[in-house]
């Protein structure tokens, strides 16, 4: 087969097209597989660990194979971060619900810090996975490393919220095509400055190392 040129460039595309088709179809098997409520974050961490693959250049591996090593691997572990991300969401949810209803002025001076603390939890999410994958860690220290890289990366974290929020946003006005594409195109999105960020730290470490 032609491997150059037009005919090249479009069987790479085709076999790309696939990949991420079959990616998010296991993405969404396996999250039903767990009841959702058991296999939503195994599922998505998988995704995640299948994306940072392609990221580092190994693009011919078993997606299959290295899908389901993940989900077996952090199936516990996953979850039980599973459970800290919604604890936190549903804390700041039944805050913001009382700083909306509260019926003396002082509260709406807390809109302000509310929105504040909603963004940077937001922000931090979009580093928790792709450390957990891409780093052997403790989840405490992947909610303490998830804020410092998050601060230290304005400009990816700016990105990520922007360009999430963009594909979230096509994607609604198409949502047949979100059994396809979905969790696999925020996966690719979120994994490539999350893994440009780690490498930039890395270097600065290294730096930082070599002149003591």
């Amino acid at each position: 087969m032609d491997t150059s040129g037009f005919l090249g460039s479009l069987n790479k595309l085709l076999e790309w097209i696939s990949r991420l088709a079959f990616l998010n179809l296991l993405w969404i098997s396996f999250s039903l597989l767990g009841l959702i409520i058991f296999g939503f974050f195994p599922a998505t961490v998988a995704m995640f660990a299948v994306a940072r693959k392609w990221m580092l250049g190994n693009e011919e591996m078993s997606i299959f194979k290295t899908f389901w090593t993940a989900y077996k691997r952090e199936f516990l572990k996953s979850n039980v971060l599973g459970v800290i991300i919604v604890a936190i969401g549903l804390i700041l949810y039944i805050d913001f619900q009382f700083v909306q209803h509260a019926a003396n002025s002082f509260a709406s001076f807390l809109y302000v810090p509310f929105f504040i603390i909603t963004l940077i939890f937001i922000s931090m999410l979009f580093y928790i996975i792709p450390i957990f994958v891409h780093y052997d860690m403790k989840l405490s220290q992947v909610m303490k490393n998830s804020f410092f890289v998050m601060i230290m990366n304005p400009l990816s974290t700016f990105y990520m919220l922007i360009g999430s929020f963009g594909i979230l946003f096509v994607l609604s006005y198409a949502p047949p095509i979100c059994l396809l594409y979905s969790g696999n195109l925020l996966a690719l999105f979120i994994m490539k400055p999350a893994t440009n960020a780690f490498d930039k730290i890395n270097q600065k470490s290294q730096l930082l190392f070599q002149e003591q």
